[in-house]
């Protein structure tokens, strides 16, 4: 876990391709191994899981089984649980690629299409693998030396590494992959460059290649060096290293959702007096990160001094607790443009006539009603099931299942959401269903959390964006599950 706990560090998971461009596939069938695969779907993810004693890495497959090559160079997807056999070792090239090393055999892993070995002696082009992330790409940034977060600081027009929690729209870091090399993007969509300085316009000093290091990140500029906090603000630049050491290492950590709410005396709930809906500014009092319980589905509130919302005895809702319980978990109702809070007492939230919070209702009115208003995502990227969504080349439409991710902007319009693309035109569902890029006039969508680190989008027809078999984007769906849930 991090040092605040609000987050653990993502697992890294990815894809790796080969020198002819082509992605290592764990097929389903036989569990068989091949580098054929021309896009990042379900099937060419791994994820890295790294011996806690050494620098060895395991590498499991979407199907949970791992990676293995034995004395003679043969190559297996299919042990469940990691033994002798699955051991690899990461040899870091300086253009950023892998290669694998088979720790027992000392023998390196390449080759093209169904014709995979683990028997090279020395490393050739065939043994290289480039690094493509699947995370989602919008994350905190932590600094494992400073174990600080980055924010984009307005007042030094700069990334600094100087928060102890990762709170509101600031401390949110995109990473954006172009040509094998990412960029950091700040929530202002300005780009990062190796001189500390931000930057419209996407250039050889606002990419970096991505290295590995016992689990950790680091980002290694065009000219060899790489990026670390500096200066009492930890001012994020490159530095004069040309070797990753540990001011040099970061972990991502997922973005949790951060929420404003108003009540129905249009006041947002703070936390400046209890927990009230008092106050007409929306600053750190006023923001909660929402953390879905990944069980019961149900949500708590989190505050930036790291409490959570509970209820206490005759209803009240106070922001006291230091642990998750029964007590601090509440159901949502999604109502459209408002939502409505039903606490473990199986009462709803209402907003009492001095502002205060109380779990006393049992049937829903407009003192019941709230807005709520996502804070920390101004810039948008959408994970399916099968892939990220994207702009179709040649139409005004979306694909569900690819790769590669399209930046959008969203906008909040009174408890729903409009979002824009690159073009400035707006979304907006078809006639026939078809989610379209090309609107003149903003179309309201709204946005229900309804599981940990997925949301379903309902368009102004009452029904959810999916991805459909062919990968088209469509706003036809019928309710929340797999096809309809978006990763944030």
């Amino acid at each position: 876990m991090s040092t605040n706990g609000i987050s653990a560090a993502l697992k890294l998971q990815f894809g790796l391709i080969n020198h002819e461009n082509r992605y290592l596939t764990a097929e389903a069938f036989g569990f068989k191994i091949n580098a054929s695969g021309n896009s990042m779907k379900k099937k060419q993810i791994w994820t890295l899981e790294q011996d806690p004693d050494s620098q060895v890495v395991f590498l499991r497959s979407h199907l949970g089984r791992y990676l293995s090559s034995d004395k003679d160079g043969k190559v297996r997807c299919e042990e469940e649980v990691p033994n002798t056999d699955c051991r690899f070792l990461i040899v870091m090239q300086s253009d950023g690629r892998w290669a694998l090393q088979s720790e027992p055999y000392l023998r390196y892993f390449g080759g093209s299409e169904e014709y995979l070995s683990c028997f090279a002696q020395t490393i050739g082009e065939s043994e290289l693998w480039a690094l493509h992330l699947a995370l989602h790409p919008q994350a905190n940034l932590l600094s494992v030396a400073r174990k600080r977060y980055a924010h984009l600081s307005t007042q030094e027009d700069e990334i600094s590494m100087d928060s102890n929690i990762p709170w509101g729209v600031d401390s949110l870091i995109t990473l954006v992959y172009l040509e094998g090399k990412y960029s950091l993007k700040t929530c202002d969509n300005r780009f990062l460059k190796n001189d500390g300085k931000l930057v419209m316009e996407h250039g050889p000093n606002t990419s970096f290649t991505l290295e590995l290091k016992s689990g950790k990140l680091a980002f290694k500029d065009c000219e060899g060096k790489y990026l670390s906090p500096n200066g009492p603000t930890g001012t994020l630049k490159s530095g004069r290293c040309t070797r990753p050491g540990k001011d040099e290492l970061f972990d991502l950590e997922e973005s949790h959702p951060q929420v404003v709410f108003q009540a129905a005396n249009k006041r947002y709930v703070s936390i400046r007096v209890c927990i009230s809906a008092n106050q007409d500014d929306e600053t750190d009092m006023e923001t909660f990160q929402m953390e879905i319980d990944k069980e019961t589905k149900k949500c708590m509130f989190r505050t930036n001094g790291g409490n959570y919302w509970t209820l206490v005895t005759h209803g009240g809702i106070l922001s006291s607790a230091t642990e998750i319980e029964e007590n601090t978990m509440f159901d949502i109702e999604w109502l459209g443009r408002r939502i409505a809070l039903k606490a473990s007492n199986g009462k709803y939230v209402c907003t009492k006539k001095n502002g205060q919070l109380a779990a006393v209702s049992d049937s829903l009115g407009e003192d019941e009603q709230f807005v709520l208003k996502l804070i920390n995502r101004p810039i948008l990227v959408l994970r399916g099931e099968n892939g990220f969504v994207c702009h179709h080349k040649n139409s005004n439409t979306l694909h569900g299942s690819r790769s590669f991710y399209d930046i959008f902007t969203l906008l909040f319009s009174d408890g729903g959401y409009q979002i824009k693309s690159g073009n400035q035109k707006f979304w907006y569902v078809s006639s026939s269903g078809l989610v379209c890029t090309d609107g003149d006039k903003p179309e309201d969508f709204f946005f229900e959390f309804v599981e940990y680190g997925r949301v379903g989008i309902k368009a102004q027809n009452g029904k959810y964006l999916r991805g459909d078999q062919g990968g088209t984007l469509m706003g036809d769906g019928l309710s929340v599950n797999a096809s309809s849930l978006w990763e944030h």
